[in-house]
């Protein structure tokens, strides 16, 4: 039925696991993750950078601040971690600059790709990133992405 909430718990949905440390950046005051696993540590106010996540859950109302900030959300997660992407929904009557394409197009020249696309709730819609295979094994704790190549 279009317009349905999914049956899947956001905790699930989002991939956070027990004994995750995960960022909420951007997100209204309000802004939860229901369910999560025992012994998440959910930061509300990372400093991104200062230590490894396995999830880093990120609200944009505009494209070129997404574009600003993507690298180092990138670089906060670890090599086999996630960067969701949010945006204010359309189909919940909200409007922003932010679309899939344009995520993508900000994203795949840092060497991060999406592998998933949902709705976090009925005003955002969400697209998961996640670093390239070849670009994984570059990655150390704390090292961030290997440099891109200059052309």
């Amino acid at each position: 039925m279009p317009g349905a909430p999914s049956a899947t718990p956001l905790a699930k949905k989002l991939g956070i696991a027990a004994g995750h440390r995960v960022a909420l950046v951007g997100a209204s005051p309000g802004w939860e993750v229901p369910g999560l696993p025992a012994g998440v540590d959910l930061r509300r106010r990372a400093r991104l950078g200062a230590d490894r996540l396995d999830v880093v859950v990120a609200f944009f109302r505009h494209l070129e601040r997404l574009r600003a900030q993507l690298e180092a959300m990138g670089r906060a997660v670890a090599p086999d971690g996630g960067v969701w992407v949010a945006w204010p929904r359309r189909a919940g009557g909200h409007t922003s600059d932010i679309t899939d394409g344009g995520v993508r197009e900000a994203a795949l020249p840092l060497g991060l790709v999406d592998v998933k696309v949902a709705a976090l709730d009925a005003d955002w819609s969400g697209l998961k990133l996640v670093w390239r295979l070849e670009r994984r094994a570059g990655l150390s704790a704390g090292s961030g992405p290997p440099a891109r190549r200059r052309r």
